[in-house]
């Protein structure tokens, strides 16, 4: 019988140490299958959840699709400030609101990035942003550029007499066209990049000048450069100084479409187009973190640079990509102003105490 109790207790512990080691089996398995799910090894993509709040400095047009099209493929409830200003990023610094930051201009973008307040990281297919495009540890990363210019209606004026470049605004000459031209009040995202690349290029007393003569003799100041191509193409101003995408929106609307283009600045002896992007950048102690890293290496997939770009009709930065329109210029075929756009950021700051102490930012007519 002892011998018979002895055989029965062994086998038991037998069991019991199959039974452990397949448990030790599967919690291995389980723990290996969770970390593929992590790093992302396996062919199921991680589930996301929960929200991501976007402040944006671009209209709402360019940018809502773009965060519909993320929210319906992932999950995640977009909640969006349109039309913000950067300050607001750094007025909330103790009490952070925002995930993400979108911009119209790379000075803001780089602004905050040199306040501390953007945060780097390494996302997937971010080398397929040339780095002059993207802040050192890609605080900020630029999809879609664009280039400063005049749209012109070609029933009130021809090209042939018009401005061509920056430094033509000076003439008081151009308050005297037919119903004269338009420009955006000082305080427009793409006016502040026009001015600091002025200051960047001439120095501070001659960009002040330029802004004195650009509001005694322009015929209008709007609050957006969508106004002026409108006012433009419908007559209202001969022409506009706004960024080139505005010219390919004018062009597909159904009527007041008789407009011209002309990039400032071309000729051999003369800067280059003023250019600047529109970018985004992860804010420093976002809420919702995770989220925010997903939806940047989200949009830097080539199939959401496009959307980036989207209504916008702005030229990808990505040189693989073919602009969404005809009659786009790349920008290699332009003569840009050498200057890296980076070096916006140093400028930000100072260029909206220069164009408030105009009077510029306040003035609409």
């Amino acid at each position: 019988m002892k011998k018979v109790w002895m055989i029965l207790m062994l086998a038991v512990l037998s069991l019991g140490v199959l039974a452990a080691c397949g448990n030790d089996n599967d919690t291995n398995e389980a723990e290996n299958n969770s970390n593929e799910n992590v790093s992302g090894n396996n062919d199921e993509a991680m589930e996301l959840d929960g929200e991501l709040v976007v402040y944006s400095a671009r209209n709402e047009t360019f940018v809502q699709d773009l965060l519909d099209k993320f929210s319906d493929e992932t999950g995640i409830d977009v909640r969006a400030l349109h039309e913000a200003d950067p300050l607001q990023v750094q007025e909330e610094a103790g009490n952070v609101q925002a995930d993400v930051f979108i911009s119209n201009d790379l000075g803001a973008l780089e602004y905050l990035n040199r306040q501390e307040l953007l945060e780097g990281f390494e996302p997937a297919n971010v080398e397929s942003i040339d780095e002059q495009f993207r802040a050192e540890n890609n605080e900020w990363i630029a999809i879609s550029a664009r280039a400063r210019g005049f749209i012109y209606n070609k029933d009130l004026i021809s090209e042939d007499e018009m401005p061509t470049s920056m430094e033509d605004l000076f003439d008081a000459q151009w308050a005297d066209v037919e119903n004269g031209y338009a420009i955006t009040r000082g305080g427009n995202g793409g006016m502040i990049g026009n001015i600091s690349a002025l200051r960047y290029e001439w120095g501070d007393e001659k960009t002040a000048d330029w802004i004195s003569a650009i509001q005694d003799n322009a015929a209008g100041i709007f609050e957006g450069h969508g106004d002026i191509r409108r006012a433009v193409g419908a007559g209202e101003h001969a022409f506009g100084l706004v960024n080139n995408y505005y010219y390919h929106q004018q062009l597909e609307e159904p009527t007041d479409n008789n407009v011209g283009f002309i990039y400032a600045d071309q000729g051999e002896d003369e800067m280059g187009a003023i250019a600047n992007a529109a970018g985004l950048g992860l804010v420093a102690n976002a809420p919702n973190d995770a989220n925010a890293r997903a939806f940047i290496e989200w949009v830097l997939e080539e199939e959401n640079q496009l959307a980036f770009v989207g209504e916008s009709l702005e030229v990808p930065i990505n040189p693989e990509l073919d602009p969404p329109f005809e009659e786009a210029v790349p920008f290699s075929e332009l003569k840009v102003q050498d200057m890296p756009l980076k070096e916006l950021g140093n400028y930000f700051e100072d260029t909206r105490q220069l164009i408030e102490e105009s009077g510029l930012d306040l003035e609409l007519r």
